[in-house]
């Protein structure tokens, strides 16, 4: 039977599963294989000894929870610890070549699928075009048989798939993994993709809006400690992932972040995608830009002529990309007294446009934010790039399976195989 699709809403461990919180989700008289493991997702090796001395567990009911991770894979022997006399204690730590994860980054034109270890290693990815707009089927049909492709060239085994992350561009309501009135993804509305994937892959698929995992992405590799970080999309259509305390923030109906229906100061009477005029996505998304540019008689017809015009050093293009980053500054002033972040990162395809993007966005944010909000802020261009939203893909799915119920799933799927 295929498994839930469904996480449930816990605080997660640290991005880099970091001690602190293992120990903390281990607790003192946990007795759980899947507790006692939280201890060792660090990658730190550590004998019986050490992990009874921290959890307060009998020796013997340790060695139990021990056998039964080892015996599932997910942890294995790392050397030997120094004797204080007698034959030297074993150690033992996280196995993250255990198992494998398919990360699946799906925009209105491409899709990117990795396959990840349960570090968040990417260990082979594809990348293909697609059109979002042909609808659910012929969509999800093509990239499960990238999938496919991707785990038997990696020579790994279906079972030892543990889950699929994918993110999509529209709403998505997390809980169920179902778009929810995607304004670029015609028939969608609805589709059940945990569903639907898993009549090929039975295992847990995870499916959300695809700023959400880049900021899940970009966060757990490059800015591990910022506890409030907003991640800008911006591309053929502008969104933002939310990190507030430490949690990305999906709201009531897994809308927020979508900052690119925002009416902006000079959005005046532009009709945008959504029925509403002068919003955000309107003025300052890919399209939006390279259209502009073509009624002023620069050929341009899409977000990449305008990338392209701008390396060349096209005048109007440039300045139509500061302009661009200006409407995004906008919206981004209220955000950030509204937020508070201590980071901005700017992703997407317009951002590869480097400093002409930032500079109008950081004009307008340090301009227009109150001085206490923008004190420790930084503006910065995405490091992960194009890659942020498999990786987010692949965090999304670590956190849900290496989490104690999930772990102990784990454990209790190999006992009874």
């Amino acid at each position: 039977m295929a498994k839930s699709p469904a996480i449930p809403r816990t605080a997660p461990t640290a991005p880099n599963g970091g001690p602190n919180s293992a120990a903390n989700a281990a607790g003192v008289g946990s007795a759980r294989a899947g507790e006692v493991f939280q201890l060792l997702r660090d990658g730190h090796a550590r004998t019986r000894a050490e992990l009874a001395a921290i959890t307060g567990l009998a020796r013997s009911t340790v060695a139990a929870r021990i056998d039964a991770l080892a015996s599932s894979g997910l942890i294995g022997p790392a050397g030997e610890a120094v004797s204080s006399g007698g034959r030297p204690p074993s150690r033992f730590a996280f196995q993250p070549t255990a198992r494998v994860i398919l990360a699946v980054d799906v925009g209105a034109t491409h899709v990117l699928i990795g396959l990840t270890d349960l570090s968040g290693k990417v260990l082979s990815e594809l990348r293909e075009s697609i059109d979002i707009s042909t609808g659910p089927v012929p969509v999800l049909d093509a990239v499960l048989d990238h999938c496919g492709q991707l785990l038997a060239q990696a020579g790994r085994h279906e079972r030892e798939l543990v889950g699929i992350g994918i993110g999509l561009p529209g709403p998505v309501e997390h809980s169920t993994g179902k778009p929810a009135s995607p304004p670029i993804m015609p028939g969608w509305d609805g589709f059940d993709v945990p569903a639907y994937v898993q009549r090929r892959f039975d295992t847990d698929v995870l499916v959300d809006n695809d700023v959400n995992i880049m900021a899940l992405g970009e966060r757990a590799v490059y800015w591990p400690d910022a506890e409030n970080l907003l991640f800008i999309k911006v591309a053929t259509g502008i969104g933002a992932g939310i990190v507030s305390g430490g949690l990305l923030q999906r709201g009531a109906d897994g809308t927020a972040g979508d900052i690119g229906h925002v009416r902006v100061p000079r959005g005046g009477e532009v009709l945008c995608r959504c029925g509403n005029y002068g919003c955000l996505e309107a003025m300052a998304s890919g399209p939006a830009v390279a259209a502009a540019l073509a009624a002023s008689g620069v050929p341009a017809a899409t977000g990449e002529d305008v990338l392209e015009l701008a390396r060349r050093g096209n005048l109007a293009a440039i300045q139509a990309m500061r302009q661009a980053g200006r409407d995004v500054g906008d919206v981004l002033a209220a955000c950030v007294n509204l937020l508070n972040p201590s980071v901005i990162v700017i992703g997407g395809g317009l951002s590869s446009a480097g400093e002409y993007l930032m500079a109008g966005v950081r004009e307008v944010v340090y301009q227009r934010s109150l001085p206490l909000a923008t004190a420790r802020l930084r503006i910065v261009q995405s490091m992960a790039a194009d890659h942020a939203g498999v990786l987010g893909a692949g965090r999304m799915v670590i956190d849900h399976v290496l989490a104690p119920d999930g772990v102990e799933r784990l454990v209790a799927e190999h006992q009874q195989a």
